[in-house]
């Protein structure tokens, strides 16, 4: 950690910092744990001149506000630095562990809004996500999230021209076949993979690393496949709560999944873009 974000740290927290260790992590900046001098332990992310951790520091603490979820507090969010609770962990998503997952969740999803977005645009990782209020959850997913990623990625070289015509031919021609008007918008975590969620004897810790905004809470379910972050505990239990809808597992958790490929793919290009291209061609 370099010198002007530990003094950052001493000036936000009133105590010296005595030791720091890197974690594991930073797709937006370095993670490090800090120590402190009064025996607090918190973790603190660095970013560059053009960072928005200040957006992951809303993002957790409008998350902290619905009291669903268990989060890390924030303690101080600017552009290039976040400090926040550290969370102590220990096991794994076993069964107990996802059944409070889908808990969660739940409840997480059934916080509305009166329309698909957000009050304003979020991050998925360091891309941005815009939020336009939208009435259609057709249009949000077609244009907010499938064609605006698809265009991040064909700009920086990581998705093939030919490819991104197949997506925009799928959206203009096919989405609909498939994405049917869903129930009301819900408040979703927005990346939920396993290295975002916390374990601690058996129960959640905590959920990081937020990519919020209000949509088919489907999305959410589907991403939480794509990693294999959870397995039939979650969703039995989850179903409990909120029944999933008919046709999710045959054709549109893959459809959904579309949206974290082309993430995938603006950062790695390779195999996530060959996914793309291959769900494209079943379904297209």
């Amino acid at each position: 950690m370099n010198p002007a974000a530990r003094q950052t740290v001493t000036n936000a927290t009133g105590a010296a910092v005595t030791h720091v260790a890197p974690l594991t992590g930073g797709c937006i900046g370095d993670v490090w744990r800090v120590d402190l001098a009064d025996g607090r332990r918190l973790v603190a992310k660095v970013a560059g001149t053009d960072g928005a951790l200040d957006i992951e520091g809303y993002m957790l603490d409008y998350l902290a506000r619905t009291r669903t979820i268990p989060v890390p507090e924030v303690i101080h969010a600017e552009p290039d630095l976040l400090i926040m609770e550290y969370m102590e962990t220990s096991g794994r998503l076993d069964t107990t562990a996802q059944e409070h997952a889908a808990d969660l969740l739940a409840a997480l999803h059934d916080i509305t809004a009166n329309a698909y977005g957000h009050e304003r645009d979020t991050l998925i990782g360091s891309l941005r996500q815009p939020n336009p209020w939208t009435e259609s959850w057709l249009e949000f997913f077609g244009d907010h999230r499938l064609i605006h990623m698809g265009r991040l990625a064909l700009d920086n070289g990581s998705l093939p021209r030919d490819v991104y015509a197949r997506l925009e031919k799928f959206r203009e021609t096919k989405l609909e076949t498939y994405i049917d008007p869903a129930g009301r918008p819900s408040l979703i975590h927005g990346d939920m993979w396993g290295g975002n969620v916390l374990v601690r004897s058996g129960h959640i810790a905590a959920f990081i690393d937020p990519a919020i905004y209000h949509g088919d809470a489907e999305i959410e379910l589907a991403f939480a496949t794509l990693f294999n972050t959870y397995s039939d505990p979650f969703f039995r239990r989850y179903n409990e709560h909120r029944p999933i809808r008919p046709g999710f597992f045959e054709a549109r958790r893959d459809i959904y999944n579309l949206y974290p490929l082309l993430t995938h793919t603006c950062y790695f290009g390779g195999q996530y873009a060959t996914q793309v291209d291959r769900i494209l061609r079943r379904y297209g």
